[in-house]
């Protein structure tokens, strides 16, 4: 009987995931504020702002739009954006929040 504990606790651990999970929802106002505050330098985040100083980069709008952009997929990317984005240094609550708010603009 103590095989098949310990086997089920190795098959349990093998079907968890690897990295940190981010899955809670974000606060999408906590969201805004941060956009505001981290990403309209560079991202048309908001329909107050006319535009952004950086050309070429997408629109928060544009990828709310991207049916294949779910929060989970913003999550993961804000988690290790790529070299061409500032590591701002965003805790996971933050990471979410400004996620929700992405998904929010598509709605």
């Amino acid at each position: 009987m103590r095989w098949f504990v310990i086997v089920l606790c190795l098959a349990a651990a093998a079907l968890m995931p690897a990295g940190p999970v981010l899955s809670a929802q974000g606060n999408a106002g906590a969201g805004e504020r941060l956009a505001q505050q981290w990403c309209a330098a560079c991202h048309v985040v908001s329909e107050n702002q006319s535009n952004a100083a950086t050309i070429g980069v997408p629109s928060f709008f544009d990828i709310a739009a991207n049916p294949d952009m779910t929060e989970a997929k913003i999550v993961t990317f804000l988690a290790d954006p790529h070299p061409k984005m500032p590591d701002m240094g965003l805790s996971n609550p933050q990471i979410r929040d400004l996620a929700a708010y992405i998904v929010s603009l598509g709605r």
